[in-house]
């Protein structure tokens, strides 16, 4: 990697860092997750913190406002629109059926949490309520969850990932999962995904993080690789975050959350581990895709050259 893309790779980690610990900072002085203003605060100063450093970095860098990856390029890339908004809430779901395929002690037939819920005038399934929740959030997530996951994606994915593609797609994928999953290890400590009554809380919760997002950043790179655009892993991640509450809906007593069934899990996940795994030894998945070959070689060129 040429020295001049090296110092943009900093100085952008070190400005989406910046400001997404910071916030937690503050989090953490306002009582952690449990603050009224948590939600907010993650939603818009951590979320959006990549989004802020990819503008920054360019603008302190002197880079220009190249291919910042915002064309939407539907007419070559829009199967790959469709596999993140679909294909990622099947992934969800699989994940969620292998963990309590292996775990059956812990799958609720009777949808209890849910059966709480309705009101006892209602005489309505509980498993109506959870396939329409099911598809309500896979249908509505991209238009709910779309804003505060471009804030990452248009960092992570927009920025980041093209410009480590210049060490090779495996060290690329690696290290953007390796500091994306960092980044979030504050949050992880606090309390969010996996909670704190599990055993190795709270250390282990930023180790699980970690592999999560090596494999959930490598099916949502190779989504924005070769769409050619950022927006298939804007709505792949609006989708993950959009379904990500579904397993509780099956779920009894208190299994650990370090395996799942959340897709956080290292089993609930263990879906998009193995298109991962295809993903990550694959070196023909990485040609480019919604662009043509001259102008992902031109880009890469630029990159590495100014």
């Amino acid at each position: 990697m040429e020295q001049a893309v090296r110092r943009r790779v900093v100085i952008f980690c070190a400005l989406a860092f910046a400001q997404a610990w910071l916030v937690a900072l503050v989090l953490w002085q306002m009582g952690g997750l449990s603050s009224p203003a948590a939600l907010p605060l993650m939603a818009i100063g951590t979320m959006g913190a990549p989004a802020v450093a990819h503008v920054l970095t360019r603008i302190i860098t002197h880079e220009g406002w190249g291919d910042m990856w915002l064309r939407p390029r539907l007419k070559r890339g829009w199967p790959y629109w469709l596999l993140a908004w679909f294909g990622v809430g099947a992934l969800v779901v699989l994940g969620m059926v292998l963990y309590l395929a292996l775990y059956p002690r812990y799958y609720d037939s009777n949808l209890t949490l849910i059966s709480r819920e309705i009101p006892p005038e209602f005489s309505i399934s509980p498993w109506f309520v959870a396939i329409q929740g099911a598809v309500v959030g896979l249908l509505v997530s991209p238009f709910v969850n779309g804003l505060a996951t471009f804030g990452e994606e248009f960092g992570w994915r927009g920025y980041l990932f093209p410009r480590l593609m210049a060490l090779g797609p495996r060290k690329a994928l690696l290290l953007s999962g390796v500091i994306w999953g960092v980044w979030h290890a504050p949050y992880i400590v606090m309390g969010h995904n996996y909670g704190l009554a599990y055993a190795g809380a709270p250390w282990l919760g930023p180790l699980a993080m970690v592999w999560f997002c090596l494999v959930v950043g490598t099916v949502l790179s190779w989504l924005t690789w070769k769409a050619g655009s950022v927006w298939p892993a804007v709505i792949g991640h609006a989708v993950l975050n959009g379904m990500a509450g579904l397993p509780a809906m099956f779920v009894q007593g208190q299994p650990n959350p370090i395996l799942g069934p959340t897709v956080a899990g290292v089993i609930g996940g263990a879906t998009f581990a193995l298109v991962a795994l295809g993903l990550f030894w694959g070196r023909r998945c990485w040609a480019p895709g919604g662009r043509t070959a001259d102008s992902a070689a031109a880009d890469m060129d630029r990159a590495v050259q100014a």
